[in-house]
């Protein structure tokens, strides 16, 4: 998948997270279906962490002189909510309460961070001839990482509609 449909992907997404989340309320976005679940808030403080986290491999990975000669990841599996997957601890959001502007001045500044990132690779082919160590899925391309990040994300708009359908 080029670069170019990457970010199509990306800005899509995106898209579809802040049409969902406006118009909640501060109450819907501190609300859990359990107290083992996340809030709303607490998925987008995800989201924000984890881009964060992924600018800094990218930059990483790409620092590398060297060629990587690894297959790309099967990740739509990333899709599939019954398969249940435990975010990194550095990933996990606190328990520190964000109001909806704060989360919004968070998403569009973690995924502006992105976008600079990728802004500044001369030749995008390096993101697929790139890697660096993710702490689930391993050795992955830079171009999987940037791809993982929108069904990353598409994951938990899921979480968040399934969120959203309890309130009814």
């Amino acid at each position: 998948m080029e670069l170019q449909e990457i970010n199509q992907k990306l800005k899509e997404t995106r898209d579809e997270l802040l049409v969902i989340l406006n118009g909640l309320s501060g109450d819907q976005l501190i609300k859990r279906k359990d107290s083992n679940s996340w809030s709303i808030s607490q998925v987008c403080q995800h989201l924000i962490k984890t881009e964060e986290l992924y600018v800094v491999a990218i930059k990483r990975g790409l620092q590398s002189k060297e060629d990587s000669f690894i297959e790309n990841k099967p990740l739509e599996f990333l899709l599939d909510r019954s398969i249940k997957l435990e975010a990194p601890e550095i990933a996990r959001p606190t328990d520190e309460i964000l109001e909806y502007q704060e989360i919004i001045e968070k998403l569009n500044h973690s995924r502006a961070k992105l976008y600079d990132i990728l802004n500044t690779v001369e030749d995008p082919s390096l993101l697929s001839r790139r890697h660096f160590i993710h702490p689930v899925f391993k050795e992955m391309l830079l171009i999987e990482w940037v791809r993982s990040l929108y069904l990353h994300e598409q994951r938990h708009i899921k979480q968040i509609n399934e969120i959203k359908d309890g309130f009814k």
